[in-house]
C-alpha cells in the first residue's frame, strides 16, 4: 500500500484513528457501554404508548413500530440499533441548528434582538409573545419564524436553502442529509395555524426591515422537512456535543458561542410543555419533532439521536423520552450527578482504574482477584448485582458462605 492508498483509505476515520492510537477515548469500554445501551433499547421498545402525529398527512403514513437509536461520540465512536437507515424529516429538531447557525452568523446580540430567551409556558404553536413583543425563544414556532428571516438576508429563496443545507451536511459528517418535497407541500397546505402565528408577527412588527413574511415561512417549512437518519442524526448532535466540531471530519462547524447558546436553550425550552420534566429528570439539552425525533446532546461526551413516531400528548416521541430516562438512570450524564455521594451510577468516562470493570462485563475468573470496597462505597457483589451478571453474582455468594462457614472473619460484606 502506498502513500496515496493508504491516505485515501484512512482520510475519512482520521480523528478516530488518532483517538484510538492515543487510547484516549472519552468511552474507554465501549463495548460494555453500548451493551447496556442495547438493553435499554430493548426495554424501551416494549413502550407501546402514544400516537403517530396525524395533522401533516405525510407523516401519519409512518409505522408506529418504527424504532431506532444512535450514538456518535465526542471523538467518533459509533453505535445504532433498530432502524437507524430510515429518513425522516427533522421537523422541530431543526430549530436548534437554525438558530445556531444565524448565532454563528450574525452574533448573539443581533438575534436576540428580535427573540427571546426564556421558556414560553405555553404549546409551541401559541400566537403569543413576550411583554416586549418579542417570540419568547428560538424553540417555539414563532421564534423559529423569526429566526429563518434572519439567515442570509438579501440572499434569494434558493441560495439561503443551499446555504443551510450545507451547513446541516458539515454538521453531519457529510453524512445522510435529504429533503422530503412530499412533506413541504404537506406543510404548506396544511399550515394555516403558523400562517395564523406568521401574520401576527408581521401585524407586531417582529421580523427585521426588509425581510418579507411569506418568505420567512416558506424557509420554516422548507427547514423542518430535511431528512436525516439516525446516524447522520447523532453526528450533527455529536458535532454540537464537542462545541462545535465534528466528530467525523475534525472541521469547525459552529463557534463556541453559537453551541453553548443553542445548548442553554435547548435544556431549558427545547421539549415542548415536558421541557422542565426533562430539565429536572434529565438533565441535558435536548429538541424533539413531531416526526418522533429526539436529538439529545451529553457536552463534551456524545450526541444521539432518537426516534420513533408514536407521540405523547404534547407532542414528545414517547420512547425517545423513555430512552432518555433510562439512560440517566443507568449513567451519570445529569447535569447534576457529579455530586458523587448522592447517586450510584455508571460513569461510562472513567478508566476504571479499581478493575470493576470485570464485574460490568461478566468475567468470571477474575472476581477473586477484586478488592474491597470501592471510592464509591460498592462492593463487588452490589456492582455484579446492579448490572444483572447472575453468574458473577453466584460466584461472590458462594464464596461469602464458605467464608462464613470457615470462621475467617465478621467482616464478609465490606469486602465481597
Amino acid at each position: 500500500m502506498d502513500r496515496e492508498l493508504f491516505h485515501k483509505c484512512v482520510g475519512g476515520n482520521i480523528v478516530l484513528l488518532i483517538q484510538a492510537f492515543r487510547k484516549k477515548f472519552i468511552i474507554p469500554e465501549f463495548d460494555s457501554f453500548v451493551s447496556k445501551i442495547d438493553q435499554i433499547y430493548n426495554t424501551v421498545q416494549k413502550n407501546h404508548n402514544g400516537h403517530v402525529a396525524v395533522y401533516i398527512p405525510h407523516l401519519a403514513k409512518f409505522s408506529p413500530d418504527l424504532w431506532g437509536v444512535s450514538l456518535c461520540t465526542v471523538d467518533g465512536q459509533r453505535h445504532s440499533i433498530g432502524d437507524t437507515k430510515e429518513p425522516f424529516c427533522l421537523q422541530s429538531c431543526v430549530k436548534p441548528l437554525e438558530y445556531a447557525v444565524a448565532i454563528h452568523e450574525a452574533g448573539t446580540e443581533k438575534v436576540h434582538r428580535y427573540v427571546g430567551m426564556e421558556p414560553s409556558g405555553l404549546k409551541f404553536n401559541k400566537l403569543y409573545l413576550d411583554e416586549e413583543d418579542k417570540p419568547h425563544n428560538p424553540m417555539v414556532n414563532a421564534g423559529a419564524i423569526v429566526i429563518s428571516s434572519l439567515i442570509k438576508p438579501g440572499s434569494n429563496k434558493a441560495e439561503k436553502f443551499d446555504y443551510m443545507m450545507d451547513f446541516i451536511k458539515k454538521m453531519a459528517g457529510r453524512e445522510y442529509v435529504g429533503f422530503s418535497n412530499a412533506t413541504f407541500q404537506s406543510e404548506k397546505e396544511t399550515g394555516d395555524r403558523n400562517f395564523a402565528i406568521g401574520y401576527y408577527l408581521k401585524e407586531k412588527k417582529c421580523f427585521p426591515t426588509g425581510a418579507e413574511m411569506i418568505d420567512a415561512l416558506d424557509f420554516y417549512f422548507q427547514l423542518c422537512s430535511i431528512e436525516v437518519t439516525c446516524e447522520s442524526g447523532s453526528v450533527m448532535a455529536a458535532t454540537l456535543a464537542h462545541g462545535g466540531i465534528c466528530p467525523i471530519t475534525g472541521e469547525r462547524v459552529l463557534s463556541a458561542e453559537a453551541v453553548r447558546n443553542t445548548l442553554s436553550l435547548m435544556h431549558s425550552c427545547g421539549m415542548y410543555d415536558f421541557s422542565g420534566q426533562m430539565a429536572f429528570h434529565v438533565g441535558l439539552p435536548a429538541k424533539s419533532g413531531v416526526s418522533g425525533a429526539v436529538l439529545l446532546v451529553v457536552p463534551n461526551v456524545m450526541g444521539v439521536m432518537c426516534w420513533s413516531p408514536p407521540l405523547d400528548k404534547v407532542g414528545n416521541s414517547v420512547r425517545g423520552i423513555h430512552f432518555c430516562q433510562e439512560l440517566v438512570s443507568s449513567f451519570n450524564f445529569h447535569n447534576y450527578d457529579n455530586l458523587r455521594h448522592l447517586v450510584k451510577k455508571q460513569d461510562p468516562r472513567r478508566q476504571d482504574r479499581d478493575d470493576r470493570v470485570r464485574d460490568f462485563e461478566s468475567y468470571e475468573p477474575s472476581v477473586s482477584s477484586l478488592p474491597p470496597p470501592s471510592r464509591w462505597g460498592n462492593i463487588p457483589l452490589d456492582d455484579a448485582m446492579q448490572f444483572g451478571h447472575s453468574a458473577v453474582v453466584k460466584v461472590l455468594q458462594d464464596y461469602q458462605v464458605a467464608y462464613l462457614h470457615g470462621g475467617m472473619g465478621q467482616n464478609t460484606s465490606n469486602s465481597v
